[in-house]
């Protein structure tokens, strides 16, 4: 029926709208590094126990997001400069395990904690197309994340340091011969794909109304497939994957509950991964990269 299909379409578009947001944390990265940062679901996880705990305390609660977002930005920037720049890669999967560690450490967090709404979430909040319900919260993470890619692709593709950002990825030996500070543009990458997760991570909390320590585990895996299937080096990719990732997932369980059901629909994740490698290591955006032997 019409309505089932609206209604999974909605549902989906509201978690592709997620992991949109975490997809273009990682494309930041990658554009600006070369790197990925398997770190980036648990730095917006910490990110959104900070807005957490400045809502909860005294500040509004969109207030909150966008210092929130100011810290994440400092964070990010601080990791690359103190703990990637000289360890390298290798310290991405103990990053990823301290982080998780320490929200809990410093927040005393031991239950899901209630997360103010951002978007109106009444239970007469919404919209009536074709029989089904949009949500006011659910269009509002939509919205976010298209404001978010927009800003991103002016940044990239209109200013001076998209481009600066761009030569360091595509070599970063030669970047510094054309004046461009490299250690200063890595720092920025890292604290924008902090920002943009930390953003992707408040929208996370607002959607399930609390915060927790394990929230963006399973959410992340979908946004590296998100990311995988646009191509890392895509903004569009990552945009247009993640809301396909997330529609498939919500059709999948839709129309076939005993089968996949809201259980193992994240296992289409794994499959997409799988076919993506196979047959599209590049994405379906992404940029085939020549090398000369």
């Amino acid at each position: 029926m019409i309505t089932d299909f609206l209604q999974y379409l909605f549902d989906g578009l509201s978690t592709g709208a997620i992991y949109s947001l975490l997809a273009l944390g990682l494309v930041i990265v990658y554009r600006g590094t070369g790197h990925l940062n398997f770190a980036q679901g648990e730095m917006a996880m910490l990110s959104a126990f900070m807005a957490w705990w400045l809502s909860d305390n005294w500040l509004p609660v969109w207030i909150a997001v966008f210092i929130c977002a100011g810290f994440a930005f400092v964070l990010g920037a601080t990791v690359e400069r103190v703990i990637i720049r000289p360890i390298g890669k290798r310290s991405i999967f103990g990053l990823l395990l301290g982080i998780n560690a320490v929200a809990p450490f410093i927040w005393k967090v031991t239950h899901p904690e209630a997360f103010e709404s951002l978007f109106p979430k009444q239970p007469t909040d919404f919209i009536r197309i074709g029989g089904a319900h949009w949500r006011y919260e659910n269009i509002g993470v939509l919205v976010v994340m298209l404001v978010v890619a927009a800003f991103l692709y002016v940044l990239f593709q209109k200013t001076k340091l998209g481009l600066a950002m761009r030569a360091v990825a595509t070599n970063p030996e030669s970047a510094p011969l054309a004046g461009i500070k490299t250690g200063q543009v890595l720092m920025i990458s890292w604290g924008l794909a902090a920002a943009v997760g930390a953003i992707g991570g408040t929208m996370v909390a607002t959607l399930r109304g609390n915060v927790e320590p394990s929230m963006m585990l399973a959410i992340f895996f979908s946004a590296t497939a998100a990311a995988m299937l646009g191509g890392f080096d895509s903004l569009v990719g990552a945009v247009v994957a993640g809301l396909l990732l997330g529609v498939i997932e919500s059709m999948g369980a839709g129309y076939q509950p005993d089968v996949i059901g809201q259980e193992l629909k994240g296992s289409l994740s794994l499959i997409i991964i799988l076919i993506v490698l196979l047959f599209r290591p590049s994405g379906l955006f992404g940029s085939r990269r020549v090398e000369r032997v």
